[in-house]
């Protein structure tokens, strides 16, 4: 309801759902503690991106989220206290912004960042793989019995038509989240494993790796590749980059001066450094991208046509 969340393939809203809401919740319990609770298809909207093409979103119905819920608030906590330190995406007591100020301060620490982008991620999770991932963390049976179903569960396309899925889990889903956070975590145990000297902030599928020199990055990115490959999913050709973090202290020259890092642009700025003196210092400020929204926010707002307030 707070994120005024749309109706499923069912067409019942949250205001339809709470206008019988003790009858509703009794019927979903009584299904899911019998176990003949099966989750219906998983309704598909495209979000347009700025590249022209689309982000597909999965929105389940109004009683399947509150099914998800469930299964998330048992096993949210058995995986919370295994997660790195440094995983702040869709975490109890982690934010976006703290993935940005500790990126901020590495980036003063280290010349080069490797930016990571996985192509299709939530599209491309290995299911097999992710039920071993979650079986090593509870062998409850109606929460391994009921993740299966929902990573089996059709999408509605919006012609009405029914595609089967057995890869992936839909952006959109209230447990995909923490799925998503779970199959990570193999990337972040395999980087505290093999690269202790490497730190890295990571917010769901987005990561920034922090090294010492240019050949330090490209030898990360190759191993990555292949690491990332064995776990069926690939690295974007194009978006993931290495970028070298120029400023007044470090000379030498690189192609890329600049990344984006959860709606906030890393590049070389003036800025008042250390004794007072203005100097350049690489540091985030808001991304031309989330400042276009603001912009258009604003015009939303006409102004103009309210000259009387």
């Amino acid at each position: 309801r707070a994120n005024q969340g749309a109706a499923g393939v069912d067409g019942q809203t949250i205001a339809d759902f709470e206008a019988d809401l003790s009858n509703n919740l009794y019927k979903l319990w009584n299904r899911m503690s019998s176990g003949s609770y099966f989750p219906p298809p998983v309704r598909r909207v495209d979000i347009p991106k700025d590249d022209g093409k689309t982000r597909p979103l999965g929105i389940p119905t109004v009683a399947d989220r509150v099914a998800q819920m469930v299964v998330k608030r048992f096993l949210e906590p058995l995986l919370e206290p295994q997660f790195h330190k440094d995983s702040y995406g869709y975490r109890p007591g982690k934010s976006a912004l703290d993935a940005v100020g500790m990126a901020r301060q590495r980036c003063w620490r280290h010349a080069w960042v490797l930016d990571l982008d996985i192509r299709a991620f939530f599209d491309s999770i290995d299911t097999d793989l992710l039920m071993r991932a979650v079986r090593k963390h509870t062998d409850c049976p109606w929460v391994l019995m009921y993740i299966e179903r929902w990573l089996k569960a059709p999408v509605q396309m919006a012609d009405g038509s029914l595609i089967g899925r057995d890869r992936g889990t839909p952006q959109g889903g209230v447990i995909s989240p923490v799925l998503a956070n779970l199959f990570l975590h193999a990337f972040d145990m395999w980087m505290q494993r093999n690269h202790p000297d490497i730190p890295f902030e990571r917010y769901a599928d987005d990561a920034i790796c922090h090294c010492r020199t240019e050949e330090q990055a490209v030898a990360l990115r190759d191993a990555l590749e292949k690491r990332f490959a064995d776990c069926g999913l690939t690295l974007h050709p194009e978006k993931t980059k290495i970028v070298y973090c120029k400023d007044d202290d470090r000379r030498g020259n690189h192609s890329n001066h600049k990344f984006d890092f959860l709606g906030y642009t890393f590049r070389p700025r003036l800025a008042r450094r250390r004794g007072g003196r203005v100097g350049v210092s690489f540091s985030p400020a808001a991304s031309d991208k989330a400042l276009k929204i603001i912009r258009q926010t604003v015009r939303g707002w006409s102004l103009h046509e309210r000259s009387d307030k």
